[in-house]
């Protein structure tokens, strides 16, 4: 079940608050680093939102986001049923911002394993706030790195950017990157022909904003491979990586002949 087949009663947590940002964290066995995690977001002191989308982890996941709720005011938490993968968690998150009755201005997606570092989201709202609709934080770029990775799945992601660059042709050197920050204009104008699935989310808002002429930049991030826990990513996920990879090549293909 998706959140546009329910409603924002299914959605845990004070939904009347006025917040400039949304954090959408999506969630599938986080109990070791959610806690940490949202408190270090907390500390930043942005007018934030905080949503995690929980994909009814059996480690307690969603539990201590509600105590985590009786501290702090501006969580929200929607579970789903089961899981069912980063693609609609984002898409749901979107959804979810864009029905509240005071949608906030820019939404930041980022991984809840501690890859991502809190404190780069105020430099990612800074970018935003100067006109720009997608700010990706970017581990390709001067500045930025990756720590903690095997020679393979640098191979891989290099691969993957590679192939997303010829597919998209944006100035982009990092499709794949999860710690972003849209516009809610950007979101209310692509939500509707985002239908990923599971990581290849990243590659199709991309290419939705270029698509649309929206301004994209790049910020450089460090990347560090999760601190605690196992990594989740899926032969399932990389195929429908693949294959939304390779019909994106035919449909250029088809298009240019």
């Amino acid at each position: 079940m998706s959140f546009k087949e329910c409603s924002l009663a299914d959605v845990e947590g004070n939904l009347n608050l006025v917040s400039e940002v949304g954090v959408i964290l999506p969630t599938y066995c986080e109990a070791s680093n959610i806690k940490n995690l949202i408190e270090e977001i907390e500390s930043l002191n942005l007018n934030v939102l905080i949503l995690v989308i929980d994909d009814s982890s059996p480690d307690g996941t969603a539990e201590i986001v509600r105590n985590l709720q009786k501290k702090y005011g501006n969580i929200l938490l929607y579970v789903r049923p089961q899981k069912s993968g980063l693609g609609t968690a984002i898409t749901d998150g979107f959804r979810i911002f864009l029905s509240l009755p005071n949608a906030p201005k820019y939404i930041v997606t980022m991984d809840a394993d501690y890859s991502h570092n809190p404190r780069d989201v105020p430099r990612l709202i800074s970018d935003a706030r100067m006109g720009n609709d997608l700010v990706i934080g970017s581990r390709y770029i001067l500045g930025g790195s990756i720590q903690d990775w095997s020679a393979m799945r640098l191979a891989i992601s290099k691969l993957a950017n590679f192939l997303a660059s010829f597919v998209i042709g944006a100035s982009v050197r990092d499709y794949t990157s999860g710690m972003r920050c849209y516009s809610a204009s950007l979101v209310k104008a692509i939500l509707g022909d985002l239908h990923s699935q599971t990581y290849e989310i990243q590659i199709e808002t991309v290419r939705q904003t270029w698509l649309r002429g929206y301004r994209i930049r790049e910020i450089p991030i460090g990347f560090v491979n999760r601190k605690k826990g196992k990594s989740k990513l899926t032969l399932s996920e990389i195929t429908a990586f693949l294959s939304y990879i390779t019909k994106s090549i035919l449909l250029r293909y088809k298009v240019l002949h």
